[in-house]
């Protein structure tokens, strides 16, 4: 197998900040920040051509990578959409609720972890409870009223050190709610693409797997 490339060369690659790596996305050592060109040489005056194809599978990278999945997952996701797209009244809308209600995605949008990728081994590792049973699947799919917690024997560990002065300083989307004091989530409405500014055009996504 070869190499796998860096996270960081994969944002500079698709000139779109993905946020793979926690914290430095948002420091002044962010690659992309320090150098916003695809890796390699610096370009020059070089006009590349960019065909409607190589759009569409830019954005689809992007949304793969954003969300840190793999090709048959994401693909999986649209084609089940596209298969009950009567049922929905917005596509964007439907993907946007079925990938940021995936487990590992919720426990890293509340700041149980730095990264999607991290939050994937944590779930794998059963770290969380899920109205108090534990789930150890990062696509099991939360429903609206769902309760996230850390399993209590899991909350000695390193990662969860100084835990709730860290939360204070975390964003989190409208469609959760988390109480700092009792360390319990809640996921209170469904997500609203409008409200979580992914970096993707969503609507290429579906244009990628129907051509």
């Amino acid at each position: 197998m070869g190499k796998k490339e860096p996270k960081c060369k994969k944002c500079r690659r698709l000139k779109t900040k993905l946020f793979l790596k926690g914290e430095k996305c948002f420091s002044f050592k962010c690659p992309l920040v320090k150098k916003p060109y695809p890796p390699g040489e610096k370009p020059k005056k070089v006009v590349s051509r960019v065909t409607e194809y190589s759009k569409l599978l830019a954005e689809k990278q992007k949304l793969k990578l954003f969300y840190n999945l793999r090709d048959h997952q994401l693909k999986r996701y649209v084609k089940e959409i596209l298969e009950k797209s009567k049922k929905y009244q917005d596509l964007d809308q439907a993907l946007v609720e079925k990938l940021e209600l995936r487990l590992d995605n919720v426990i890293f949008r509340l700041g149980l972890a730095v990264s999607r990728a991290q939050a994937r081994q944590l779930v794998s590792h059963k770290y969380f409870l899920i109205n108090k049973r534990p789930v150890n699947i990062p696509s099991y799919q939360l429903q609206v009223g769902d309760l996230i917690e850390i399993k209590p024997q899991k909350l000695k560990k390193k990662i969860f050190q100084n835990l709730k002065e860290r939360l204070k300083n975390v964003q989190i989307p409208e469609y959760l709610e988390f109480d700092l004091e009792k360390l319990q989530a809640r996921v209170v409405s469904k997500p609203k693409v409008e409200d979580l500014g992914i970096p993707v055009d969503l609507h290429s996504i579906f244009e990628f797997y129907t051509k």
